[in-house]
C-alpha cells in the first residue's frame, strides 16, 4: 500500500513536471540539460521531468518603461531636466533571455546616454520646438541596439523638460514681453484698421451724395426738358389750330381786325400809365388800322 501511494506521488510529480500551460502573449524559453532547447508558445506545452527546465519567463506585450529622469546639457550650456517614458516589446524569447544580463537596465540606460546626446546638439529654444525629433532620434538608436537584446523599441515620449528656475524666470519675461508687444501690435492695427474704415465710409458717403446730386440734376434737366416739350407741343398745337382757322372764309378778316384790337389796346394802355404823350411816327398807319378795325365790325355787324 504505501508502495502503490509512493507511485501515485511519483505519478503526480512527473505529470506537474512534464505539463505546462503557457497564457496568451506570453513565451518560456526551455533548457535541456542547461541548455537552450526551445520556446514554449501559448496553450499546452509537455516536458521531460527532470530534464527540460523551464529557465525564463517573458511578456509579449507592450510594456511602458518609465526612464528616470536626468540632467542633459543643450549646445548653449544650458541645463535642462529630462523626464520620460519609453515603450517596447519583446519579439524574440530567445534573446532576451541570453542577449543581455537585463534587457530592461541596458534599455533604460541606452535610453539616457542617447537623450544626453540628442539634447547635447541642440539648444534649449529648439528643445521644446523639436519634441518630435527627440523622440524619433531615441527611438532609432535603441532600436538598432535593442535587436540583439530581442527587443523592439516603439516609441519614446518626453514627459517633461525643466530647465533651471533663472532660466525658466527669463523665459516667462520673454514671453510676457512678446505677449505686450503682440497687444501693441494689435492695439495699433486696430486703430488703423479703423481709421481705413472711416476714410472708406466717408468716401463711399460722398460717392453717395454726389451720386445722388447728379441724379437730381438728371431728374430736374428731364422734367424741365419734358416742360418745354410739352409748351413747344401746346403751342405747335395753338398755332395749327389758327393757322386752320385762318384758312377758313372769313379768317383774314378776323385775323386783321384782333389785330387792330391789340394795337389800340396797347396804344391806351401806354396812354393810361405814362405820363408823357407817345405819339406814333407815322399817324397814317394808326388811322389806317383803326379804320380797318371799324370796317371790319361794321362788316360784322351787317351780317349778323
Amino acid at each position: 500500500m504505501e508502495i502503490a501511494l509512493l507511485l501515485l506521488v511519483i505519478a503526480a510529480v512527473f505529470i506537474v513536471q512534464s505539463i505546462k500551460v503557457v497564457p496568451q502573449q506570453n513565451a518560456w524559453v526551455i533548457e535541456r540539460l542547461g541548455k537552450y532547447h526551445g520556446t514554449l508558445t501559448p496553450g499546452l506545452n509537455f516536458l521531460v521531468p527532470f530534464v527540460d527546465r523551464l529557465a525564463y519567463k517573458h511578456s509579449l506585450k507592450e510594456i511602458p518603461l518609465d526612464v528616470p529622469s536626468q540632467v542633459c546639457i543643450t549646445k548653449d550650456n544650458t541645463q535642462l531636466t529630462v523626464d520620460g517614458i519609453l515603450y517596447f516589446q519583446v519579439t524574440d524569447a530567445m534573446r532576451a533571455s541570453y542577449g543581455s544580463s537585463n534587457y530592461i537596465v541596458a534599455i533604460t540606460q541606452l535610453a539616457q546616454t542617447t537623450l544626453r546626446s540628442v539634447i547635447g546638439r541642440m539648444e534649449l529654444d529648439r528643445t521644446f520646438e523639436e519634441r518630435d525629433v527627440i523622440n524619433s532620434s531615441v527611438v532609432q538608436a535603441l532600436d538598432e541596439a535593442a535587436l540583439n537584446w530581442g527587443v523592439k523599441v516603439l516609441r519614446y515620449e518626453i514627459k517633461d523638460l525643466t530647465p533651471p528656475p533663472a532660466i525658466l524666470h527669463s523665459m516667462q519675461a520673454q514671453i510676457t514681453a512678446e505677449r505686450e508687444k503682440r497687444a501693441l501690435i494689435a492695439a495699433s492695427e486696430g486703430r488703423r484698421q479703423e481709421q481705413i474704415n472711416i476714410a472708406t465710409g466717408e468716401r463711399e458717403a460722398a460717392i453717395a451724395r454726389s451720386e445722388g446730386e447728379k441724379q437730381a440734376e438728371i431728374n430736374k434737366a428731364a422734367g424741365t426738358a419734358a416742360a418745354i416739350t410739352a409748351v413747344a407741343d401746346a403751342t405747335a398745337d395753338a398755332i395749327g389750330k389758327i393757322a386752320a382757322a385762318i384758312q377758313q372764309p372769313g379768317g383774314d378778316q378776323a385775323v386783321q381786325l384782333k389785330v387792330a384790337e391789340k394795337a389800340v389796346d396797347a396804344y391806351a394802355q401806354l396812354a393810361q400809365k405814362n405820363n408823357t404823350m407817345i405819339v406814333p411816327g407815322n399817324m397814317s398807319e394808326v388811322s389806317g388800322l383803326i379804320g380797318t378795325a371799324m370796317a371790319l365790325l361794321k362788316g360784322s355787324n351787317a351780317k349778323n
